[in-house]
């Protein structure tokens, strides 16, 4: 039997209807249909002013998992007749001086991303101060608040990590290596936190440099060669999973590679058995979603989640979902 699991099934099935205004076995289809016929024609779905939305989030160059986030955002901006504005950073201070920068261009919204917090809460008060309302995204969950935000959008990174050490658990594991591939990104840390809490083996942290792919692939070698009895590997984000796996190999290694997030090579390697499982956190939801809220914001001053995360994840996906989610993985909205 298919088994899909997510701590927000409830609250996030409320919330796509209220934004999509489609859930019956009929409305799902239609705001399909309206969604491909709005990005084949351009137009809006609505006749609001055209807004400016600026997103900045602290990727680095070439990182697949925010084009699907900017996917996500990117339709959500075409419906909603939204100017929409990406930039991004990996390094804090410079990822806060384009906040400043969207500041000065008074922009209608933004959208931000708080891997580093303490590095942006000045950038964000600065927004705020400027009368621009602020959504976080993806990270920042537990400052979101604190900082003035609307809401945040995405999964609770601890959660998210308590789940893969439950699933680690439930495989029998005893060793698992957790690869950390940004130091100082709160929320990598936190789920290598939430995987300690449930998972009841050993678990081990290596920290490698995420924009270098050798030495992500040796540096996780090297900690399979000095421990064999590391029997699973969890990376941190999916462009990772496939440099693991030939770490894997390079060390002799037996361990399972499992890993968070999803694209069309961890669907395949999910199929084929190559991974174990991996944590989607739905990434387009979480770019469509924050466009979708900033409007709803703007246009009827709407706020969801009553001041909490509006989940987007976790959801531990297996090889019995990968064939049905690859389909979307391939097409780039999972």
């Amino acid at each position: 039997m298919a088994r899909f699991r997510t701590w927000a099934g409830i609250a996030l099935a409320g919330a796509l209807c209220v934004s999509l205004s489609a859930c019956s076995s009929t409305g799902g289809k239609r705001a399909e249909d309206a969604r491909k016929a709005a990005a084949a024609q351009g137009r809006a779905a609505v006749n609001t002013p055209r807004w400016t939305f600026a997103m900045i989030t602290h990727s680095g160059d070439g990182d697949t998992f925010w084009d699907i986030v900017q996917s996500g955002a990117k339709q959500a901006a075409v419906k909603d007749n939204i100017n929409f504005l990406y930039s991004h950073d990996d390094e804090a201070q410079q990822q806060a001086q384009l906040v400043d920068a969207a500041v000065d261009k008074k922009v209608d919204g933004i959208i931000v991303t708080l891997a580093k917090p303490d590095a942006l809460k000045a950038a964000v008060a600065r927004a705020e101060k400027a009368g621009i309302p602020v959504i976080t995204v993806n990270s920042g969950s537990a400052e979101s608040k604190a900082f003035g935000a609307l809401t945040h959008v995405g999964q609770d990174e601890t959660i998210a990590g308590e789940a893969v050490g439950e699933e680690l658990n439930k495989r029998g594991r005893k060793k698992a290596l957790c690869v950390l591939h940004e130091q100082g990104n709160v929320g990598h840390e936190q789920r290598c936190d939430g995987i300690g809490k449930t998972f009841h083996g050993t678990l081990q942290r290596v920290y490698v440099n995420g924009t270098n792919m050798p030495d992500v692939q040796s540096g996780i070698g090297a900690k399979l060669q000095a421990d064999p009895s590391i029997d699973a590997v969890v990376t941190l984000g999916a462009p990772y999973a496939d440099t693991a796996v030939k770490a894997k190999a390079d060390a002799g290694s037996k361990a399972e590679i499992d890993t968070f997030d999803l694209n069309a090579k961890v669907a395949t390697e999910l199929q084929d058995g190559t991974l174990g499982f991996a944590v989607d956190q739905q990434p387009y939801l979480q770019g469509y979603q924050a466009v979708d809220l900033l409007w709803l914001y703007r246009y009827n001053n709407d706020v969801l989640g009553g001041g909490r995360p509006v989940l987007t994840g976790p959801q531990i996906i297996t090889k019995d979902q990968a064939a049905a989610l690859q389909e979307y993985a391939k097409r780039g909205t999972r």
